[in-house]
């Protein structure tokens, strides 16, 4: 049960998901407050708790009831020395994620959630939009929705660095608790589709990329320093608006333990032009990266 001397007031930001929540301390959050969370987490996947102003010592309590805690595993260089599962990004330093993603899925297991603390914000400009990909998935027509039930998708850290950091994950995923679909690609780490050629591959991921992020699947949040943010990212993408001047200095802590399942692919990987023809450039990572895991399933 929640703790009683909590006035709890939950008010709907959008139709497709977000919730802002007053009348909650979470850096005394007790393990009843924690169930409550979780709750309204897979609910409205993702909440807002304005005004709490957190240390970095309650920032990491905080989140590690929802499960192990990690730092940035490509960028460790933002990672927080004396706390080194917050990850900082600081706007002038090249900390604005303005591009639509879910986090960490060239992972394979990638962040299960997120928990953001605003520690500082211009006045205006810098909102950040998260959207459904529910919702995204049970717009789709029942064509659709059956197509994409049966493929799966290469992702990587090339926008790390890191190319060679790679998963493959179903492009329909299953919420383990609510029990919803959701679309799970995305335009920051996902390369292609496994089970299609190459050319095939750009044009329906462009169509699922763009169409997660139509407005009707949105919720749009301003920011004021001090407010705590949280996201579930089995659920969720999210894109940070880069109209703003002055500093934007965020603070994040990603809870891990998340396995990505689905309905799983009704194909074999398309790997026929891997090496004979001129196309062989868009085929080589996939093939090099089903042969890599196939040798070591083997070991």
């Amino acid at each position: 049960m929640a703790n009683a001397g909590n006035q709890w007031n939950v008010k709907r930001l959008a139709g497709a998901l977000g919730a802002e929540i007053t009348g909650l301390e979470l850096a005394s959050a007790d393990e009843g407050d924690i169930a409550e969370i979780k709750r309204l987490l897979v609910e409205h996947m993702v909440l807002f708790f304005p005004g709490q102003h957190m240390s970095q010592d309650d920032h990491v309590a905080f989140g590690k009831p929802f499960g192990p805690l990690e730092g940035h595993p490509n960028l460790a260089e933002r990672n927080i020395s004396d706390h080194p599962e917050i990850f900082q990004l600081v706007g002038s330093q090249g900390g604005i994620a303005d591009e639509w993603h879910t986090d960490l899925t060239f992972q394979a297991q990638p962040a299960l959630m997120s928990i953001l603390n605003m520690v500082q914000c211009p006045e205006t400009g810098g909102d950040t939009m998260w959207t459904s990909l529910c919702a995204a998935f049970e717009a789709l027509s029942p064509p659709l929705r059956e197509m994409c039930e049966g493929l799966s998708a290469l992702h990587d850290a090339h926008p790390h660095g890191v190319p060679e950091k790679m998963a493959i994950h179903p492009v329909v995923r299953v919420h383990p608790e609510s029990g919803r679909k959701a679309i799970y690609v995305n335009e920051h780490f996902t390369r292609r589709i496994v089970e299609m050629s190459a050319p095939e591959s750009v044009v329906f991921l462009r169509f699922l990329t763009d169409w997660v992020q139509s407005p009707r699947f949105t919720v749009r949040y301003h920011w004021t320093a001090g407010t705590i943010g949280m996201w579930d990212n089995r659920a969720t993408q999210h894109y940070v608006l880069n109209d703003f001047e002055g500093e934007r200095i965020i603070q994040r802590v990603t809870v891990m333990g998340d396995q990505p399942t689905g309905p799983g692919p009704r194909w074999a990987p398309w790997t026929e032009n891997a090496s004979r023809s001129a196309m062989s450039r868009h085929d080589r990572q996939l093939s090099g990266f089903l042969k890599e895991r196939a040798a070591e399933a083997a070991e």
